[in-house]
């Protein structure tokens, strides 16, 4: 197997690889292995400068498992997405506001689809202030609770819904745009995820509308205080883009957002998004 060499951004959750070129990242079948071996340690993975063209990058993701390819043709490379709140590159760059708050990719599919297991992210062109991508480990937010909340928590149930993440950045839709949003039906999901491996996460986010048998309001406050908790500024790494940059997460045990930048800034990421297969549970 190849030996990467890792230095850890942050305790919780983050780290830097060093030493790999974006050619040997295309090509190398042993570097997949290593590099989800360190994935499942660290939860990202900054590749710094590396450069990655998009043909390499659906490359190297294949090497990691099935590619997403439902959301091709918005870019000339099959499994690329442009993530860019510029219209003309990216005709649904007004959903893509909702990624200034924390999310888990996957919670609110269109059918019975389970969420992604990576991401990849490489930047292509990057605001001039703000657009930083933000992480926090989901593992250590379960981890950090006692011992009566985990017992509490791990039998409540949460409604996510693609309004619920909407409704934080267009408070007050039109009512076709309300439609849209609700034609896409609604998922419940345990609020701690027992992972295969066995170990466990909290499933959080913007997506969260309400919980299972709990009032609203008391509901609500629930999961925003999880949250907060889960992303207090010392358990968070903040990534600060240059160009040709390339950073991995495990969407399964990270939850993610970026930072918010002028909506006319050039900035623009080239997504790729490994498929899983793991259900929340």
């Amino acid at each position: 197997m190849s030996v990467l060499t890792i230095n850890k951004l942050t305790e919780s959750v983050g780290a830097e690889v060093l030493g790999v070129d974006s050619d040997r990242l295309a090509s190398d079948d042993a570097l997949g292995a290593a590099v989800l071996h360190a994935l499942e340690d660290n939860g990202v993975l900054v590749f710094p400068g590396l450069g990655l063209n998009p043909e390499a990058q659906v490359a190297f993701c294949g090497r990691l498992g099935e590619i997403d390819h439902s959301s091709d043709g918005h870019h000339r490379v099959a499994g690329i997405y442009p993530v860019t709140l510029d219209k003309s590159k990216n005709a649904s760059a007004d959903y893509l506001r909702a990624t200034f708050d924390w999310h888990i990719d996957g919670c609110t599919p269109v059918g019975d689809t389970v969420p992604q297991m990576a991401t990849v992210l490489s930047a292509k062109h990057v605001a001039q202030s703000g657009g930083e991508t933000e992480f926090a480990n989901s593992y250590a937010a379960y981890d950090a609770l006692s011992d009566a909340e985990k017992k509490r928590y791990g039998s409540l149930r949460v409604v996510h819904s693609l309004e619920a993440s909407q409704r934080r950045v267009t408070p007050d839709p039109a009512p076709e745009v309300l439609a849209k949003w609700r034609s896409r039906r609604t998922h419940t999901h345990p609020l701690v995820w027992t992972h295969r491996s066995g170990r466990k996460s909290l499933v959080l986010g913007a997506s969260a509308d309400y919980v299972v048998g709990l009032d609203r309001e008391e509901g609500t406050a629930l999961l925003a205080e999880l949250l907060d908790r889960a992303t207090l500024p010392g358990r968070v790494y903040s990534h600060t883009w240059s160009v040709g940059d390339t950073v991995i997460w495990d969407n399964r045990g990270v939850l993610h957002r970026a930072a918010p930048y002028d909506p006319d800034s050039p900035r623009e990421m080239l997504r790729t998004t490994v498929l899983g297969d793991e259900p929340i549970r």
